[in-house]
């Protein structure tokens, strides 16, 4: 029993936000290494960048991390 099947829509989600905050254009993916990186990372925590794309070093916020994990969820979703 699904309340709302459209859920995400009225989620209040800022499009490109989490693309602007680590410095990758929003036209390429956000690699799967770093959202996992960001997520095992504590807020606080200074983080390097697995990947080429965006800042090297990465200071990890509450926001951000929250920001991760749905980027991390969406993308599974995506794929199934």
């Amino acid at each position: 029993m699904v309340k709302n099947k459209r859920w995400i829509q009225k989620a209040g989600i800022k499009k490109g936000a989490l693309s602007r905050q680590l410095n990758i254009p929003i036209e390429k993916d956000i690699p799967m290494r770093l959202l996992d990186k960001i997520v095992r990372a504590k807020a606080g925590d200074v983080i390097t960048n697995p990947s080429k794309l965006g800042k090297r070093r990465i200071k990890v916020t509450h926001l951000l991390e929250r920001r991760a994990i749905l980027a991390r969820n969406l993308k599974r979703m995506k794929r199934r």
